[in-house]
């Protein structure tokens, strides 16, 4: 599947942000603050899907 450079840039936005809070809850395992991130990585991985889905019902290129 051929994408173009716009869904690259969304998606990878998206991944650095989960990444960034990912390793945020491992890190600190157990504490508020990684229960936190955990849970804003989960919502972001929604996000991320609904933006994609959305730029592909709308891209010429992608979709």
């Amino acid at each position: 599947m051929k994408n173009c450079q716009r869904f690259a840039h969304i998606k990878s936005g998206f991944e650095q942000d989960i990444r960034r809070l990912s390793g945020h809850a491992e890190r600190y395992r157990g504490s508020a603050s990684a229960k936190t991130s955990a849970r804003d990585a989960i919502s972001l991985r929604r996000n991320m899907a609904r933006a994609l889905n959305q730029h592909l019902d709308r891209c010429p290129e992608c979709g």
